[in-house]
């Protein structure tokens, strides 16, 4: 008698993936979020802010994150029964902490994809990473999968 027993969707779901700090490495980021939210059933509102999320922090770990040799970090963590997405990325440049520009400020000046991230985000920050490095994270919910 064959029985099968039922299938457990884990209650945090998590993807983690090095990528090269090149800005083809950026787009990859935001494919590989796309699809591993698709794959996780996350909604389409929900996935398109994180996409949104993924490309500007990814962006900002190429250009201002980045030392020659050393790939960037894409982190996703799904928690199913918090009903929360939480969306990582570390570069290696604890040094350069990431600063939202004034709102009106002249195109010359950087910071302007962090108030973006602030407006898709419930919640952003950033925290470092030993020995040298630093996560700038963001979190969005309630995610209904």
């Amino acid at each position: 008698m064959n029985q099968t027993s039922p299938q457990l969707i884990p209650a945090v779901r998590t993807f983690r993936q090095l990528i090269s700090s090149t800005r083809s490495g950026a787009r990859l980021a935001r494919l590989l979020t796309l699809t591993e939210l698709h794959f996780w059933g996350v909604p389409p509102d929900i996935t398109q802010r994180a996409e949104q999320i993924v490309a500007e922090l990814a962006a900002n770990a190429v250009l201002h994150g980045g030392l020659r040799g050393r790939d960037f970090r894409l982190g996703l963590a799904l928690d199913a029964t918090a009903g929360v997405l939480r969306v990582e990325v570390t570069d290696a440049r604890g040094d350069r902490l990431p600063t939202v520009a004034p709102t009106g400020e002249a195109d010359g000046g950087g910071g302007r994809g962090l108030r973006l991230v602030a407006a898709l985000a419930d919640c952003w920050g950033v925290v470092p990473y030993p020995p040298g490095g630093k996560t700038v994270w963001a979190v969005l919910g309630p995610v209904g999968t």
